[in-house]
């Protein structure tokens, strides 16, 4: 019997991605549920392409009650959620609490409400595999000793489309030079949090949250050639690696597959030609996201989700060319100085993502007016 899989996200990136293993593998999996955002013609043709009823291919750009429902969908073992944001948390939850195998790709939602997700997941037996290249390739590397082993967990980072420049220089970028990335093929928010080196923090966060080690033991290095995905060293000094070159079909098919790997050899590496492989630590004054993401995930509770929350409502800003690049990290760190709480329940962490959301619009019409009358002058 082929594996039922729900793909929230269908159209994205991750989602698209996602199909294209899928297609190659019909036999062993069945397409049982999609959902998307807005783009419907391209969800049409997925659903006809993968059989899938019409009843269950949703475009719910502002449902998440619906993404929950498709989650917990009775002939699905595994749900591979690729869903931006914070919206992706109902999903998160429904999964986990169905004892569904969870893909996730929507980090915002374990990082938002990580004491939340592990209770769902401790309730209903559900399994994470992390679809994140970074996380994934600490998944596989832990493979290689015991958890009581592990000294550190290192991150990449490629440095994204900025790495080596200054604060000053980039104070009057625009969307379009952010959303240059170097290496991945990614969606518009997840780039720019590239940009800034947010994305690394949310990373860190959800490291923690994933596997259950102290920020301490989190560390994150420069790795412009995005060949080595993620390390884990060993309390002997040996660092197990996972090294690919950029092709995220490789953690999403073996997310899905887990724990066996699929046989299409996505990101194989050709040693004669790789050349180098280069390391740096990140500069953090200039990208003081970082940061601010170990900040938050230390400080626990509603810290995570405020800084998910402002960050979205900063980066939505500086898309729509209301602020600048260095005034996404400004907002979250305004936000985050006005206070966080507990996160006991679900309803702590969706009343801290609404408040700080609103601090957030405040802080950036507050900035863009200066802008403008900065403009005008």
């Amino acid at each position: 019997m082929p594996c039922g899989v729900v793909i929230l996200g269908s159209t994205g990136s991750i989602g698209t991605q996602a199909l294209d293993v899928l297609s190659r593998h019909r036999d062993d999996f069945r397409v049982v549920a999609l959902a998307a955002g807005r783009n419907t013609e391209l969800l049409e043709r997925q659903r006809v392409e993968f059989g899938v009823p019409a009843a269950y291919a949703r475009s719910c750009p502002s449902q998440p009650e619906v993404l929950a429902e498709l989650a917990a969908h009775p002939d699905a073992q595994v749900v591979l959620n690729a869903v931006v944001g914070f919206a992706g948390l109902p999903a998160t939850l429904s999964a986990l609490r169905a004892g569904k195998r969870l893909a996730l790709a929507n980090k915002e939602s374990l990082i938002a409400a990580g004491p939340v997700v592990a209770k769902a997941r401790a309730a209903g037996g559900g399994e994470i595999v992390p679809v994140d290249s970074e996380h994934s390739a600490v998944w596989q590397s832990l493979r290689a000793g015991k958890m009581a082993e592990v000294r550190r967990i290192v991150l990449t980072a490629s440095g994204g489309p900025f790495r080596g420049r200054t604060r000053d220089q980039l104070a009057t970028v625009r969307p379009a030079d952010a959303l240059a990335h170097p290496t991945w093929n990614m969606g518009a928010k997840i780039t720019i949090d590239s940009s800034t080196l947010m994305n690394k923090g949310l990373e860190v966060i959800e490291a923690h949250e994933l596997f259950g080690v102290e920020f301490d033991a989190i560390d994150v290095v420069v790795h412009p050639q995005s060949v080595v995905h993620g390390m884990v060293e060993f309390v002997d000094g040996a660092t197990i690696a996972q090294l690919s070159m950029p092709d995220m079909r490789l953690p999403i098919g073996l997310a899905l597959g887990a724990p066996e790997r699929l046989p299409e050899a996505f990101g194989a590496i050709d040693w004669t030609t790789l050349g180098r492989l280069d390391f740096e630590p990140p500069d953090r004054e200039t990208f003081v996201a970082l940061d601010l993401a170990y900040s938050a995930g230390r400080t626990g509770g509603t810290a995570p989700a405020v800084l998910s929350a402002s960050n979205e409502v900063a980066v939505e800003a500086f898309l729509a060319a209301r602020i600048s690049w260095p005034a996404i990290a400004e907002t979250v760190a305004e936000v985050l100085a006005q206070g966080t709480g507990n996160a006991e329940a679900v309803e702590d962490v969706l009343e801290a993502d609404r408040v700080a959301r609103v601090r957030a619009a405040a802080v950036v019409d507050r900035m863009s007016e200066h802008t403008r009358k900065g403009t005008r002058g």
